[in-house]
């Protein structure tokens, strides 16, 4: 009874529940895609991995879909576009996110209750309405389209390649890339803001009685320390951005083809599971391998240092 008491006043409950979650509704629907991924398909139906027949247990995977995708062009360079993108999207909520949230860090403590609502203030919408208001603003006749031309702006745009003609703002990387900062621009404030309001104020005046000028710094002690919330706020942004499916729909046009368009072909309009379990199993492993050898080469770094 003592021993029973120990165990559920220890840590592991505290750590057992969230893995039990991750277990239920990640790892297993996972594990049915990947089952539907190196199957067989019939007409509604799919074929048993394992069969038994006269006394013999056979196992049939099926991995042509994944030799098809490696080999097919149109995947590769889906797969490219959709990080591409996605890395776009990443460094563009950085830009503008970093200096709102040491803002809001910065700013009185009366305030800050008030700047964080107006960043959680597009979570009270709907998420496809803000969408579709993006799809009436860089529309003709749209007021950002207006302002946009009328201030030259979709000249520059045209010379780096993110139009194909000056004027035409939807249906482009340009009205994609926007749509997608929008969106997921409060995931890369709210974790560096979190981050930066528990920087230690010391730091840097330890560092301006050094002779370190305000720049020198933020670049040195304000930077590095808030690495931490850099990358959650980065990896919040990056990843549901490279399986996008809604935005590259209504803002995206044919030369901005994603992975999120490319699997709803394959579920619904080609109605081949299989093919599409096999493009978002790819997805996934995209994703979570270079995320598992960061994390590891950031926990050997922090091992190194102590």
């Amino acid at each position: 009874m003592e021993r029973l008491k120990s165990i559920f006043s220890s840590r592991a409950p505290v750590i057992g529940v969230p893995y039990a979650f991750l277990l239920v509704f990640f790892l297993l629907p996972f594990l049915v895609v990947m089952k539907i991924s190196v199957s067989e398909m019939e007409v509604v139906t799919f074929k048993d991995l394992l069969t038994w027949e006269e006394g013999v247990l056979q196992l049939t995977l099926k991995f042509g879909n994944y030799l098809y995708i490696l080999e097919d062009p149109l995947y590769v360079s889906t797969y490219l576009s959709s990080v591409k993108y996605a890395a776009a999207t990443t460094a563009l909520c950085l830009l503008i996110g970093y200096p709102f949230a040491y803002f809001m860090a910065r700013a009185k403590p009366t305030l800050q209750p008030a700047l964080l609502m107006l960043v959680m203030l597009p979570f009270w919408t709907s998420f496809l309405l803000r969408v579709y208001a993006w799809k009436g603003l860089l529309s003709e006749n749209g007021w950002v389209h207006d302002a946009l031309v009328g201030t030259g702006v979709d000249q520059l745009l045209f010379a780096l390649g993110l139009i194909p003609a000056p004027g035409k703002l939807m249906n482009t990387p340009f009205s994609l890339v926007l749509g997608m900062a929008y969106t997921y621009l409060p995931f890369m404030i709210l974790p560096l803001y979190g981050n930066l309001a528990k920087l230690d104020l010391r730091l840097l005046e330890a560092a301006a009685d050094l002779g370190a000028s305000p720049w020198t710094a933020f670049w040195k002690v304000t930077v590095p320390l808030s690495r931490a919330g850099i990358i959650a706020g980065s990896m919040l942004v990056f990843i549901p951005c490279v399986g996008e499916y809604v935005i590259p729909e209504l803002l995206g046009g044919p030369e901005t083809l994603m992975i999120g368009r490319v699997m709803w072909d394959e579920f619904f309009a080609n109605n081949d599971w299989p093919m599409a379990s096999s493009v978002a199993v790819v997805m996934i492993l995209l994703i979570i391998v270079p995320l598992a050898l960061f994390n590891k080469y950031q926990a050997e770094s922090q091992e190194s240092q102590r």
